[in-house]
């Protein structure tokens, strides 16, 4: 069964910026990682 909730991708484009931004708490980076992580992936089978 495929998970059919995913990070849009407005939301993963503000989630990298908070992984790349050093002044971030580590659990902003936490949630981020976790949104990107539902993001579906660019890459095809």
């Amino acid at each position: 069964m495929k998970n059919s909730k995913q990070t849009s991708k407005r939301a993963a484009s503000a989630a990298s910026d908070v992984l790349r931004d050093g002044r971030t708490s580590s659990k902003s980076k936490t949630a981020a990682g976790s949104a990107l992580s539902q993001r579906a992936s660019k890459k095809t089978k």
